[in-house]
């Protein structure tokens, strides 16, 4: 047989691109080949070459002993290992792996038939101890790289969820804290427009939670409504005052039509809305202004926060809402809000985007469907 196979190798080999060219979307491509067919066609010559010598030792070096190699310690164990990584690689599926040593086995056998090439019994043999562990090597190598790609995908998934989490948690504790404090230090009873402050907050932390409940239990319930924009700016202007003070920098609200409305989740849209002032107030120069306005522009509603930072740096346009990635010096949050507050928008079909104002500031732009008041 390693004499048919020797003298028919070119045949052989292109027999299998064909086979492979004749499946939806599959080309042999060098890559693919560079460990698969053409090698394990030199290595099985080699195997048949060995045992015709009566070197056993040698035969199963090369590969594999019969019942399978399982370590993949054999020179076709190796080979059939970065075979199945490379088909996985090119975006194969697994059947491709056993594919591509199926069409050398029929090739083969094909071929054989066609020339009047009669093989003994123990060759047979050999040829389907060298198959059985090239496929099965190669298939494990695969199948594990597959679910390692896929548990690191969840895990960057997961992290990226708790992340947002925390991040939602903090945010409404550092509020409901701020407002504590304000209510401490001027003696305030908790009726008045801080203690509303700390009740929103507490609201929003117990419902953060269950939230967080809710998505284990894969069942959260819709909490989408359409409410009026003039109460939910009053809301948020409220709860932004208490970090305008810090910085000596003050908020300026634009005039709000009372009949405009849009419809989402009141609570992760006011969340969202507030990490754009926090943000504004955090990165604003000293004793400036934050502006926050709201107005229709064709059937959406545009809800802007304009700063006074000194305008961004150059290409910080296209990364400014990439998870964990901090845009200033300051490193005590988790780089967070900005995704947070896009993943919040998009959920209720608004957009959220920056425009630079070169050597002015920025303007956070929220853009959300109209809807009528009811």
């Amino acid at each position: 047989m390693h004499s048919f196979l020797r003298h028919n190798r070119d045949e052989l080999i292109e027999r299998c691109k064909q086979k492979v060219a004749q499946r939806p979307k599959r080309a042999a491509t060098a890559k693919q080949l560079s460990n698969g067919i053409p090698l394990f066609l030199d290595q099985l010559m080699r195997t048949l070459e060995a045992e015709q010598a009566d070197q056993g030792a040698e035969s199963i070096r090369i590969s594999g002993p019969s019942g399978g190699d399982a370590h993949g310690l054999s020179e076709m164990g190796v080979s059939a290992t970065a075979h199945g990584r490379q088909l996985l690689a090119l975006g194969y599926s697994v059947d491709q792996v056993v594919h591509d040593y199926g069409d050398l086995c029929q090739a083969i056998t094909d071929l054989a038939y066609q020339r009047d090439a009669p093989f003994a019994v123990d060759e047979f043999r050999t040829l389907n101890r060298c198959l059985d562990n090239a496929i099965a090597v190669a298939v494990t190598e695969f199948s594990f790289q597959r679910d390692t790609t896929r548990s690191r995908e969840h895990d960057a998934q997961t992290t990226q969820r708790i992340g947002f989490l925390v991040h939602e948690l903090r945010n409404a504790l550092g509020t409901a804290t701020m407002a504590v404090s304000a209510l401490d230090l001027g003696n305030m009873t908790l009726s008045g427009a801080t203690g509303a402050v700390l009740k929103r907050s507490l609201a929003s932390l117990g419902n953060l939670v269950g939230r967080a409940l809710e998505e284990v239990r894969s069942d959260a319930p819709d909490q989408r409504q359409t409410f009026s924009v003039d109460s939910f700016i009053v809301d948020a202007e409220t709860s932004a005052q208490l970090s305008a003070g810090p910085g000596g920098c003050s908020l300026a609200v634009m005039p709000v039509d009372p009949d405009l409305a849009v419809h989402g989740n009141r609570e992760l849209l006011l969340n969202a809305l507030t990490n754009l002032l926090q943000n504004a107030f955090k990165f604003t120069h000293r004793h400036t202004e934050v502006t926050l306005r709201a107005y229709p522009f064709g059937d959406r509603i545009l809800i802007e926060v304009e700063d006074r930072c000194g305008g961004l740096p150059a290409g910080s346009v296209e990364k400014m809402f990439t998870p964990f990635r901090q845009r200033g010096a300051d490193r005590s949050g988790l780089g967070l809000g900005l995704s947070v507050a896009r993943q919040s928008v998009e959920a209720d079909s608004g957009d959220l985007s920056v425009r630079d104002l070169p050597g002015i500031g920025c303007v956070f732009t929220i853009s959300l469907p109209r809807r009528a008041l009811q």
